[in-house]
């Protein structure tokens, strides 16, 4: 990694967002529908709150679920949320794990730094599955939702996954993009540096030689 203070901002917001991802996914408040004003609704009884797991009915003092488990007769919106929401918290464990791995105060043994660099390449990637996850279900998942009940505004939720969603970006790529060993050019410059200092002294021990030789046939 070219900056140790990038690295580290870039797995602190990688961190941060897979744990803001993991909140959208254990909670239902993604959505809220109802055909009135909020405090009418909460009057009523018809303001209702959607999540991939369960639908919610908000009333003044009261909220009370209805846990969605019929899989098979759900809409496609819903079970490719839970799909991809729960890929994406279940992958965020080996990668901040090879994050954490690859940090420039973490050394496994005498290992080279390019084994960081791959490691740091390999969780920046994973990373970036989980943004892409997590974007897709948190765009999905209201428009589907809109089509067919109607929409009436975001929820807790939703807005959460959308920062999981920035931050995971962000991290991963700082840690694909940021990350790379040293070019092959630079090393080939610093051999060919080391060969040519150490030329010179190869030059006098060969003179030195040659002239011993000269003086022993002279004699």
């Amino acid at each position: 990694m070219a900056n140790p203070c990038l690295q580290l901002t870039a797995c602190l917001l990688s961190c941060l967002g897979w744990l803001c991802i993991v909140i959208a996914t254990a909670t239902n408040d993604w959505v809220y529908m109802c055909k009135y004003g909020v405090n009418t609704c909460k009057k009523m009884d018809e303001l209702e709150a959607k999540g991939p797991w369960a639908d919610c009915v908000l009333s003044t003092g009261q909220y009370h679920c209805i846990v969605l488990t019929q899989i098979m007769d759900l809409p496609a919106h819903i079970q490719v949320t839970r799909a991809l929401m729960v890929t994406a918290s279940i992958l965020g464990l080996p990668a901040v794990g090879i994050l954490l791995m690859s940090m420039p105060c973490i050394n496994l043994g005498s290992e080279p730094q390019s084994s960081k660099n791959k490691r740091t390449i390999l969780g920046g990637v994973l990373i970036l599955i989980i943004a892409m996850c997590s974007m897709v279900s948190t765009v999905w998942f209201p428009t589907g939702a809109h089509h067919l009940y109607g929409l009436m505004s975001f929820g807790f939720s939703l807005y959460i996954g959308w920062v999981g969603t920035i931050f995971t970006l962000l991290g991963g790529c700082i840690l694909t993009c940021c990350s790379s060993e040293p070019s092959s050019s630079s090393r080939s410059y610093h051999d060919n540096k080391r060969f040519y200092s150490s030329k010179p002294g190869g030059d006098s021990l060969a003179a030195t030689t040659s002239a011993n030789h000269a003086k022993s046939a002279h004699v």
